[in-house]
């Protein structure tokens, strides 16, 4: 009987992440292997679509759980699937990221004395305001494999405690998927729907401390608006800062300016078009810190913090902190910058999921050498 493995999927970045390891485990014919979906994200074009586009197989396992607050969503996650561990019994689990899906799963996993292999392991903010590091340090101390994306990131396990024979430095599968795409993004028809064939900056918001506060979330509008007169902007918009820019009357403001394209969440394979070909991003998400360095493209990162150092040190990306009103000006001082000076971190070549499946292979199979 084949070892049976989880891959637990629920947000957008988890599908990046674990498409091209649920193919690299799979090409081993060495074990079953089941997609769990917790639902976290379940907007169509936050979750469905990419399973369409990256040629995903359905999930096995639904769980639909949908939005609500931190600990309910944890909570109930954490329930339906310790249930699904008692009736399935895998031989292992496998999460990705920082999100509620990954702590909750690894919980019931843990508790289970299921051993759990953790992609994109110690990344750090050194931030507990933000639920994302709490997430991040306490699956981490949960697991049984720590597969690291950055050299920093060994550091960051290794003072916490974590033994290093757990530790494995193995790349970035979410450029995996970057990498195997490529095509896919060059043939996209997204710029020329939205009448972006020229210079143009993209636009992505979604953390709490940007669009929860009132003020914040005025403050970062305004700097956007000063923004887009000096270069026209598309602004695919996450369904929670949409309803805070509802609740706050600015929806409609942002909605009327010609130079602001707003739409509605974008598809993997249309989103990474535009982003690869972007004069300059402004984000506060975690993953385009490191899918623009890898494009090579600059990005202003709207946080104080980032769990992402070597995206700053190597790659593209620039960290503002949320001094919004520095914004125009970090757009203006790029756009007269040519020299795009930056490096792709190592082991960002689209074999980490290769790296991941033969330690994996060893550890069910050890008697068999790669």
């Amino acid at each position: 009987m084949k070892p049976k493995i989880h891959l637990i999927v629920g947000a957008r970045p988890n599908y990046i992440k674990a498409n091209p390891v649920y193919y690299s485990l799979n090409q081993l014919n060495k074990f079953e292997i089941k997609l769990v979906n917790t639902g976290q994200h379940y907007d169509e074009n936050m979750s469905k679509i990419f399973i369409h586009e990256l040629g995903m197989k359905k999930p096995d396992i639904n769980l639909e759980v949908g939005s609500g607050s931190h600990g309910e969503q944890t909570g109930k996650i954490l329930s339906l699937y310790e249930k699904v561990l008692v009736e399935d019994q895998p031989n292992m689990i496998i999460v990705f990221g920082d999100v509620n899906s990954t702590i909750a799963c690894s919980l019931a996993a843990a508790k289970l004395g299921v051993p759990i292999g953790h992609v994109e392991s110690g990344l750090r903010s050194f931030d507990w305001n933000m639920p994302e590091e709490i997430n991040r340090v306490l699956t981490d101390k949960l697991s049984t494999f720590l597969f690291t994306t950055s050299p920093e990131a060994k550091e960051n396990l290794m003072n916490e405690g974590i033994a290093e024979k757990n530790i494995h430095f193995v790349g970035n599968t979410m450029i995996d998927s970057l990498i195997e795409f490529q095509n896919k993004f060059d043939k996209s028809e997204i710029r020329k729907e939205l009448n972006l064939e020229h210079d143009y900056a993209l636009i992505t918001m979604h953390r709490p401390s940007n669009v929860d506060n009132g003020k914040n979330l005025i403050k970062l509008i305004r700097s956007i608006q000063k923004s887009s007169e000096i270069i026209p902007c598309v602004f695919p918009i996450h369904p929670r800062t949409k309803k805070k820019l509802q609740s706050s009357k600015l929806y409609d403001e942002l909605n009327n300016n010609k130079q602001i394209n707003l739409t509605d969440p974008i598809g993997y394979i249309d989103f990474m078009c535009l982003q690869k070909n972007a004069r300059i991003i402004m984000t506060d998400s975690g993953g385009i810190q490191e899918e623009s360095t890898f494009f090579g493209v600059p990005c202003i990162t709207v946080r104080e913090n980032t769990e992402r150092p070597i995206t700053v040190s190597l790659g593209t990306n620039k960290l503002i902190g949320t001094e919004y009103e520095r914004i125009p000006g970090e757009i203006t001082a790029e756009l007269k910058n040519n020299s795009n000076k930056h490096s792709i971190p190592s082991l960002w070549d689209g074999k980490s999921s290769d790296r991941i499946s033969k330690i994996i292979e060893s550890y069910f199979y050890p008697n068999i050498r790669n």
